[in-house]
């Protein structure tokens, strides 16, 4: 963003710069007396100095609109990464609680199998003394 300042400072002086310039050469070959060359010298340099001074302002002001621009973007992107983030968090809480639930789960029945097999077990044997 600097480079474009400077860009912009150094456009800006040679278009002022070349203004006087062709300014002065035209005011040097007209044919007019001293006092008269004097006169519109000095209003072209009030004329000059005012628009350089409004270009000054409006370029002011494009500066600080793409500097509130960006902040606006910058607080944009990071609500937006704060909120993904939080969404990602309470995603793996419940990814984690899901898992836990499955294993709870896998527990039970692994158990229930058991309690089973101890059954045909304990009856296969009744069986078998009977």
């Amino acid at each position: 963003m600097a480079e474009n300042n400077n860009d912009f400072g150094a456009f800006l002086a040679g278009v002022i710069v070349g203004g006087v310039m062709g300014a002065l050469a035209a005011l040097l070959m007209a044919p007019q007396s001293g006092e008269e060359i004097r006169t519109v010298l000095k209003e072209k340099g009030v004329a000059l100095k005012d628009r350089a001074a409004v270009s000054a302002e409006e370029a002011l002001k494009r500066a600080e609109e793409a500097r509130r621009k960006a902040e606006e973007a910058l607080a944009e992107a990071r609500k937006k990464a704060e909120e993904a983030a939080k969404a990602a968090q309470e995603q793996a809480i419940t990814l984690q609680q899901r898992g836990q639930e499955l294993a709870e789960e896998v527990k039970r029945k692994v158990k229930a199998g058991e309690a089973e097999s101890e059954e045909a077990e304990e009856g296969g044997e009744a069986e078998a003394t009977a």
